[in-house]
């Protein structure tokens, strides 16, 4: 049975939509205010110092040592380096055009996907990667005058090491619940960026308060409260509906990122953007009846494989990032799908 429109799940799954989709215009204005380094810093410590205060109250383990270097791939890559990277990108990508071109992370998910971890491509995965892929072309190359800027390229490597970032946590998702690596990864995040923590001392003494509070925005809702609300819905929601949501991210975002900024994207930026969208819905179509392959449950808020004295939860959630969520996203099932786009 279908939830109500008005249960609780969905009113989740909305908000999360709304929070991710809302990160990109808030970046935007961190950025002009803080700079890309005390943003990056500020919003990852402000998420980790959140997520861990709540670990204790949601009986979130400590890892295994063994369990460590693949954290710290997934704090490297997903957490410190899409935080800068997508950052720096925002500098001069509008926040709608950026939200289009990180909507592309579920096709480098998959691909890295079949290339580190063996998982099966089959035809729908291929053709959908290279739809995504080429709408992203269009978009970036929309955004310049003479071809793809510099920035546009950036904010797509932040595409791909949050793919990266997808990929290094699957081998997580079968030992630990969502919330777990999700602390983990922005705790190992938090530790690696600790080198910006000088400039963003600086830069925060002199930034406009708007700034401020942007990446206190960004810390406590989007990254930190989108995850937690994102596996709240994924848990009591069909798998059809929450991917479906997530969807809708960039769409939210160009419309906040209007209401906000008063950003207008060009005509070539929306057609590219629906383009790589309908490229990442070719790489989540399934044949009727057929399960994802590898553990129970597909992307999207996917139930992980439980430790063997807990019981199932949510795999993963935002983030982001997201999304430009907190780079905490849920890894794709093997053979299929990606995790939400968030900020």
């Amino acid at each position: 049975m279908q939830p109500r429109p008005t249960s609780s799940s969905s009113l989740a799954l909305t908000g999360t939509v709304v929070l991710w989709a809302s990160a990109f215009p808030a970046i935007r204005v961190g950025v002009d205010g803080l700079g890309v380094q005390a943003l990056s810093f500020l919003r990852i410590a402000i998420a980790a110092v959140a997520l861990l205060l709540v670990a204790p109250f949601a009986k979130v383990r400590v890892p295994r040592r063994a369990d460590l270097p693949l954290i710290a791939l997934c704090g490297a890559t997903g957490i410190a380096a899409y935080q800068l990277l997508l950052n720096w990108g925002e500098v001069e990508v509008a926040a709608g055009t950026a939200s289009l071109l990180i909507a592309i992370v579920p096709a480098f998910s998959v691909l890295l996907g079949s290339l580190v971890l063996k998982e099966r491509l089959n035809r729908g995965i291929v053709l959908g990667s290279a739809v995504a892929i080429a709408g992203a072309a269009v978009v970036g190359t929309a955004a310049g005058t003479g071809g793809f800027t510099a920035s546009a390229l950036i904010v797509l490597a932040a595409a791909v090491v949050q793919g990266v970032y997808h990929v290094a946590t699957k081998p997580l998702l079968r030992r630990y619940t969502g919330l777990e690596v999700a602390t983990y990864a922005m705790a190992a995040g938090a530790v690696l960026a600790l080198p910006l923590a000088p400039a963003a001392w600086h830069a925060a003494l002199g930034a406009p308060a708007g700034a401020l509070v942007s990446a206190l925005y960004l810390g406590l809702l989007p990254s930190a409260l989108g995850f937690v609300i994102w596996a709240y819905a994924v848990a009591r929601l069909p798998l059809a509906t929450s991917t479906a949501a997530l969807y809708l991210v960039a769409p939210v975002a160009l419309f906040v990122s209007f209401l906000w900024l008063g950003e207008v994207p060009r005509p070539a930026e929306l057609a590219g953007g629906a383009v790589s969208v309908a490229g990442v819905v070719m790489i989540n179509r399934r044949a009727p009846g057929r399960p994802a392959a590898g553990r129970p449950g597909a992307a999207h808020g996917e139930h992980g494989r439980p430790a063997p004295h807990r019981p199932a939860e949510p795999a993963s959630g935002p983030g982001i990032v997201p999304g430009p969520g907190p780079g905490v996203v849920p890894a794709p099932a093997s053979g299929s799908g990606s995790g939400p786009i968030e900020e």
